[in-house]
């Protein structure tokens, strides 16, 4: 560690020559960091085409439809993923009607997605609604003339039309799926049917059908609302808005737009792209975008987004980005990318399941043949026991307990300003002990302040007058720091001449014939000046987090100007949020002094901290951590911190609304640039690990107990059947739960 107080980020004291010497170096660490992070599940060359694929409510399904389409000569390639219900598909010219028709031949249905902003219709099922609603009445009919003295065959064959009108669906699907060599719930379930239709238990066989497709029909529902609620957000946006063209506005839609056209937004319009603002000064809620609950005042110059609401003043905006690639697009992006992204829980679960399922298929072969021949029972009995091990060996609650709960909270994060990169991230987060800080910026404002001015034998305006005058020429932010506080004080600058930059000591003027200097006290060390009695002072003010900027000539010193960095105002609170989600301990990185590191830890509640760190001992200081048995997460702006953020467990970035860089490399993105929602990030994360876990165990219980009870002949097939179905709906609306969790 150096023993020279740094800057956080790269300037070494007063005045350095670049803002960000180290940005070739973090260049080379971003892509890598971020290679390394995607796990490249379901996304396919560039050149693939999107479709959305309604119906899915298990990844059996998806995995049936995936080999489906795989066995067709044109596709070269395909991805089907069950969490965010797309398909992508790579052909050789395979026209988008006979994609959707084989699809439809699989039993779902099908539509291309032309853009990533595309504003989908909402597709209502009505066929299967009428055939599910067919099967019920069919049943109930038939139940209710079995109760008759009417002859037994209308019974059967009102419930055999119960069983096609339920079944047609299933069996449809369960062709393809035996074609593609996948032995899936449509499967087991059709097998189940018509085993009991064989025996001649129709009433069972009615029951299992309309029960499947009832279950079948709620978790589809329930699934793309978890889906949906992120997608939705793109209406958010509106499609169309007033273009400026000389003095007249045309209402265009946002497609037809380009970047540098000039767009007018009035009071109390959402903003339909990103831009700058040319004129106009208004407050804009960007909650959708940042998770902020209170509004941003806004001017000239300022970035405004996509799907933010322009709450007073009407504003004249020159659009910066595409609808594409506006903020809200590329939030939606990422995060149906990041849904895409198997969790190690989740690889584990269908590792599970394809295991599972042909156990209980070969103990459902055994059990049909073994205890007859050894004559324990009838051949029909042993069938009937059969077919329950059939239902029971459908594994849908397991293999979905983990996707719709990652779905709904990275869902839920999203939509209150926080971006997680994939249920690997979402699971890290749950489990992490240790977050490190950059202090710079993060934990602070980032922007100097002047705390103090010291004078001796001249009036604080004499010293802030020479000071602005000097200060006046540099871009330094604490040189702007002064100058700012010199015109809040309406303090002149002089008539100067013969200006310099000493870099890393400080500045250098000619004013009224003397030559002046502003620096730190280091440099007037060199000079030669007589500091004896400013010693004391001096390293009272820094121990009290001060960085000072001291005016003088050669042989005199007029005075100090302290600075120092404040706090935000919501580090405390966040902090103290965090230790309550359960983070055992808070640490600090700065390249500030000691003084100026432990005033800042005493302010916000940090319990440690790494002072005087180059950006390279950042990630020393968290391979250390690392090294105490921490799993640590880093917190920073994502660009001057991506050694350390790549180093840690888990790389935090802040201001990633602004920012694409972070955006598309650090595991989870604070869109606002500060900690308000950090800790719902850890509750929400801890949240999804409590429930994926109650999910898996409930799914298993369910099963031991179906299984136990077949033997003792406790277990009917309709019941079977409910206890899968319902077993997956509960794991649904218990993951469901996440989508509700308030920040």
């Amino acid at each position: 560690m150096s023993n020279q107080p740094k800057q956080d980020g790269c300037c070494s004291g007063h005045h350095c020559s670049s803002e960000h010497t180290h940005a070739a170096k973090i260049l080379t660490v971003l892509e890598p960091a971020a290679a390394s992070t995607a796990d490249g599940a379901g996304v396919l060359s560039a050149q693939a085409i999107v479709y959305r694929v309604h119906g899915m409510d298990c990844s059996s399904c998806a995995k049936s439809l995936e080999r489906h389409m795989r066995s067709l000569p044109a596709v070269k390639e395909v991805s089907v993923n069950f969490s965010t219900g797309k398909m992508q598909l790579v052909s050789d010219g395979l026209p988008d009607e006979a994609v959707i028709r084989e699809v439809a031949k699989a039993g779902y249905s099908a539509k291309r997605l032309e853009r990533r902003t595309a504003r989908e219709a909402v597709q209502k099922d009505r066929a299967g609604t009428v055939l599910t609603s067919l099967s019920g009445a069919f049943l109930a009919l038939g139940f209710l003339v079995s109760l008759t003295s009417v002859p037994v065959w209308v019974s059967t064959i009102l419930y055999a039309l119960s069983i096609i009108s339920g079944g047609l669906r299933p069996a449809r699907s369960a062709v393809y799926a035996i074609k593609s060599k996948s032995l899936d719930m449509n499967v087991l379930m059709s097998v189940a049917a018509l085993g009991a239709a064989l025996i001649g238990e129709w009433l069972e066989g009615a029951t299992v059908v309309w029960l499947f497709s009832i279950g079948n029909f709620l978790q589809t529902k329930s699934i793309e609302k978890t889906r949906d609620s992120i997608r939705n957000l793109m209406d958010l946006a509106p499609p169309e808005a007033w273009v400026k063209k000389g003095d007249s506005l045309t209402r265009m839609s946002v497609e037809e737009i380009g970047v540098g056209d000039v767009i007018v937004v009035k009071p109390g319009e959402k903003i339909p792209l990103d831009g700058e603002i040319l004129f106009g000064h208004s407050s804009v809620n960007q909650a959708p975008i940042t998770g902020e609950s209170i509004p941003v005042d806004k001017q000239a110059g300022d970035a405004v987004f996509a799907g933010s609401v322009n709450e007073s003043g009407a504003l004249e905006i020159k659009v910066t980005k595409l609808v594409e690639d506006t903020a809200i697009a590329r939030i939606i992006h990422l995060v149906e990318e990041a849904q895409e992204k198997k969790a190690p829980t989740q690889a584990f679960v269908d590792r599970f399941a394809a295991m599972y399922t042909p156990i209980v298929l070969v103990l459902a072969l055994l059990v049909i043949v073994f205890p007859p021949l050894l004559g324990m029972g009838t051949w029909g009995e042993w069938f009937y026991k059969a077919l329950e091990l059939l239902v029971v060996a459908c594994p849908c609650a397991l293999v979905i307990s983990t996707p719709v709960a990652i779905v709904s909270a990275i869902g839920n994060a999203a939509r209150n300003g926080v971006l997680i990169k994939g249920g690997t991230f979402l699971e890290r987060a749950g489990a992490i002990e240790a977050i490190a800080f950059d202090k710079t910026g993060t934990l602070t404002e980032g922007k100097p302040r002047v705390t103090q001015v010291v004078a001796a034998g001249e009036t604080e305006e004499a010293i802030l007058a020479i000071a602005r005058t000097m200060e006046e020429r540099s871009s330094h932010p604490i040189a702007q720091a002064i100058v700012a506080y010199a015109r809040e004080k309406q303090v002149a600058a002089l008539a100067g001449e013969d200006f310099q930059t000493l870099v890393g000591k400080g500045v250098q003027a000619t004013i009224h014939g003397e030559v002046y200097y502003a620096g730190k006290p280091a440099l007037f060390a060199e000079l030669g000046a007589d500091m004896s009695a400013w010693q004391e002072q001096i390293a009272a003010l820094q121990a009290e987090g001060n960085t000072l900027i001291v005016i003088g000539t050669r042989k005199k010193l007029l005075g100090m100007i302290a600075v120092a960095d404040t706090i935000r105002e919501i580090t405390v609170g966040a902090i103290s949020k965090l230790k309550a989600a359960g983070i055992s301990e808070i640490i600090m990185l700065t390249g500030d002094n000691a003084g100026t590191a432990q005033k800042v830890a005493a302010q916000t509640g940090v319990d440690r901290y790494f002072a005087e760190l180059l950006p390279q001992d950042k990630v020393d200081a968290v391979k250390k951590l690392q090294q105490e048995g921490k799993v640590v997460a880093m917190v920073g702006d994502g660009i001057n911190d991506a050694p350390a953020l790549a180093t840690a467990d888990l790389g935090i970035a802040m201001g990633g609304a602004g920012t694409d860089t972070a955006m598309e490399t650090a595991d989870i993105v604070l869109m606002a640039d500060n900690l308000e929602k950090l800790p719902h990030t850890v509750r929400i994360s801890r949240k999804a690990l409590v429930i994926i876990k109650q999910n898996i165990w409930f799914s298993i219980v369910v099963k031991l107990a179906a299984l136990v009870l077949i033997f003792p002949g406790w277990l009917t097939l309709w019941l079977a059947v409910l206890s899968d179905t319902g077993a997956a709906l509960l794991v649904i609306l218990n993951s469901m739960r996440l989508l509700r969790v308030k920040s």
